[in-house]
């Protein structure tokens, strides 16, 4: 089966004929038929695809897993474009077992190692761009993996930002420094993030690659049937700043996005996304007053009808297995 993606001829992959696979379908089927009159859709949220396994990036998927988890989904599910889950007809109810595919940040991974795999399957998605890195280095996430990777100490002393001296001396402590720096540099002013991490830099001695899209990269994924969402300008808390800074990163990156594209930019994700601790009703009116259509948050599970619009969940696949990553959709889903 092919199908046409701006003129490019795709070869669609065809789902599993087998036993297990028709059985799985069956109770997929039978479960959605508990909310056939609303439907339910599961929207996955992936960040960044890695070229191999990486110790410090373990809830990353390598291309080897992110493959076998969309050979999944179209063995398994239905995957559908964003937009067309989102702005359907209420009297055309979503088909059963419905996911969609969403990246957020902008990584270029997305664009070198997602898209083939995607292309692969005739699957289309959403990426959710921070346009303040597009074209740049890396965002301040990754500035602190690259440090504390690099670092040629055993220990961390950060007690100016709280947390005192941190053992980095095996790979395991250097995982949990990666976490605890990051998570608590998520909530410091910009300012004192910054330079944090220009310490971190310092003492490391290493510069940051380039992981984040191009402008070209953007088009040229536009042009192969990936949706662009935007995602602010600099990836800010944004219960943490002022309403008019709010409000200015909201609207500001679908402005830049829409430059790029050359396209309406219709939906929003917020960073970090938990709802009343990273956004709350504020920032949902600003993103309505800004012209987009939906919102996207990191709560797990399944949107249902009764979701406001602009506080949609979306789930991380943490799984390890196929059969795991199956059976944790269709309980979301049931």
């Amino acid at each position: 089966m092919e199908r046409l993606v701006q003129g490019t001829a795709i070869r669609k992959y065809m789902p599993s004929t087998s036993v297990g696979a028709r059985l799985t379908r069956l109770a997929g089927n039978l479960l959605a038929a508990r909310h056939a009159r609303q439907g339910r859709l599961c929207i996955l949220n992936y960040h960044r695809i890695l070229p191999a396994a990486d110790p410090l990036l373990s809830t990353e998927p390598d291309v080897a897993t992110f493959r076998w988890q969309m050979k999944a989904l179209a063995d398994y599910f239905n995957v559908l474009p964003l937009s067309e889950a989102i702005e359907r007809d209420p009297s055309r109810p979503l088909p059963p077992r419905a996911v969609c595919i969403t990246f957020d940040d902008g990584y270029r991974s997305t664009h070198d190692l997602a898209l083939p795999i995607l292309r692969e399957f005739g699957f289309a998605a959403t990426v959710f761009v921070t346009t303040g890195y597009v074209n740049e280095g890396s965002m301040w996430n990754d500035r602190i993996l690259t440090a504390v990777r690099e670092l040629r100490q055993d220990s961390l002393d950060l007690e100016n930002i709280g947390l005192g001296k941190i053992a980095v001396g095996t790979l395991d402590e250097r995982r949990r420094a990666v976490e605890v720096v990051t998570e608590t540099a998520k909530y410091l002013p910009p300012e004192q993030r910054e330079s944090v991490i220009d310490r971190l830099a310092e003492m490391s001695g290493q510069c940051d690659p380039d992981q984040m899209l191009t402008e070209s990269m953007l088009r040229s994924m536009v042009a192969q049937g990936i949706e662009i969402g935007a995602h602010t300008v600099s990836h800010p808390i944004l219960t943490r700043l002022a309403d008019p800074k709010a409000m200015f990163e909201i609207a500001e990156s679908k402005r830049q996005l829409e430059a790029i594209i050359g396209e309406p930019v219709r939906y929003f994700a917020y960073p970090n996304g938990k709802r009343g601790i990273d956004f709350n009703e504020r920032h949902m009116a600003m993103a309505r007053e800004a012209g987009f259509s939906a919102a996207f948050t990191t709560a797990p599970g399944a949107v249902a009808a009764n979701h406001d619009r602009f506080a949609l969940p979306r789930a991380r696949p943490w799984d390890r297995t196929p059969d795991r990553f199956v059976l944790r959709l269709l309980r979301w889903l049931a």
